[in-house]
């Protein structure tokens, strides 16, 4: 059969491209990538009482993406991190997550704001697919059941605070404790941890009460505190309620053995608290500023953020840095061209990742926590900051 020269040309020109089609690398469906950028997400509180963590979980990303654009990237691709405030509102948390993920696209998402916020969010997460590690607020309704996409590092509140009251009560044993938490789920969990102590240890508990959130008046319950007698004292506010907690003791003139969670372990609470805050225990997944992990950070930090910047930097700058790094380390081992399921896939590989600033980190398959190692430190106000308790 004779074919028209110009049919045979098509033939030919059809040919190669199918051919140059099939030798091209396949470009990954999922948003958020270029041939030159990954966009990563978050959404945190960047302004109201709880900036003082969003800010500084934020700083946390920004230090480990500017270290690996740096060194070039991930696999040649630069890192555009994409950030929304949500004023620690709920309702905001949800608008900002579905703007990056649905008018931003971008690949991954780290952070989120808080407990009440991430627990809020979850729909949209699982529903869209998108890898997701959480660094700010680990709660167990975010791994409990494991959900695929969804990975988050640090220790549960139940478990950082049965481990806080069980040295406390190891310390101070036959002593009489008091103990106050704030009226909503953090409060609840606070409180489950250290009643599970006070029933293995049949700890001696003459005062227990609840706060509204937001209270900024603690004079009523500190006395009430004082008149029961208490010489242990777990104090269950976050950030402002503790300092308002510790002033209101210092005016009542007594000073019991202290204990506060995480979310409160920060040097400008020990700045507003001042020698109130003297000797005061806390726990912690994540080392110390003081020790020599810590000042390897803030060493290594230093050059690649702004001067502002690096005066926000906190304990959540380090659980923010080391989720970070974990996603990132993810996405890069997924090679060219990275995928959400590939991502995900390699996250749930993720074995023993050093990041310097906690325990290294693991996750496993249908394990979404990493369980970090707990320890306890006690607060310097001459030096405005925790160190390690031998």
């Amino acid at each position: 059969m004779i074919r028209h020269p110009a049919f045979a040309a098509l033939l030919l020109s059809t040919a190669c491209l199918a051919a140059c089609l099939a030798a091209r690398p396949a470009r990954a469906a999922d948003p958020g990538i270029t041939d030159t950028e990954i966009l990563i997400g978050d959404v945190e509180p960047l302004t109201g009482p709880p900036a003082l963590l969003g800010v500084a979980a934020s700083i946390g990303h920004k230090i480990a993406i500017a270290e690996t654009n740096a060194a070039g990237g991930i696999n040649g691709r630069k890192i555009k991190y994409v950030l929304e405030d949500d004023g620690y509102v709920t309702a905001r948390t949800i608008q900002g997550v579905k703007k990056v993920i649905d008018v931003d696209k971008v690949f991954a998402m780290l952070g989120i704001s808080g407990s009440g916020q991430s627990i809020a969010v979850m729909p949209v997460l699982e529903k869209a697919g998108i890898p997701t590690v959480i660094d700010v607020a680990p709660v167990k309704f975010l791994w409990e059941p494991p959900r695929k996409n969804v990975f988050v590092i640090g220790q549960s509140y139940e478990e950082g605070i049965i481990h806080l009251v069980n040295y406390l009560a190891d310390k101070n044993p036959g002593k009489k404790w008091g103990l106050i938490t704030q009226d909503d789920d953090y409060g609840v969990t606070v409180r489950d941890g250290f009643d599970s102590v006070v029933k293995a240890k049949k700890l001696n508990v003459v005062y227990s009460g609840n706060y509204k959130k937001g209270q900024q008046d603690f004079s009523s319950d500190m006395l009430q505190l004082k008149e029961s007698g208490a010489e242990v004292f777990l104090a269950g506010g976050i950030i402002a309620e503790n300092i308002a907690m510790m002033k209101e003791l210092e005016k009542l003139g007594v000073k019991p053995v202290t204990g506060i969670f995480w979310p409160g372990r920060i040097e400008p609470v020990l700045k507003l608290m001042g020698p109130a805050g003297d000797g005061i225990y806390a726990v912690d997944y994540v080392e110390p500023f003081a020790g020599a992990a810590g000042k390897a950070f803030l060493d290594k930090a230093k050059p690649l953020v702004s001067e502002a910047e690096f005066k926000g930097i906190n304990r959540y700058t380090m659980t923010g840095y080391a989720a970070a790094k974990v996603l990132i380390a993810a996405i890069e081992r997924c090679g060219k061209e990275p995928s959400w399921a590939c991502t995900i896939a390699e996250l749930e590989k993720t074995k023993d990742v050093a990041t310097g600033v906690m325990a290294p980190i693991s996750f496993g398959p249908g394990v979404r926590f990493s369980n970090q190692k707990l320890q306890i430190m006690q607060a310097d106000t001459a030096t405005l900051s925790f160190k390690p308790v031998n």
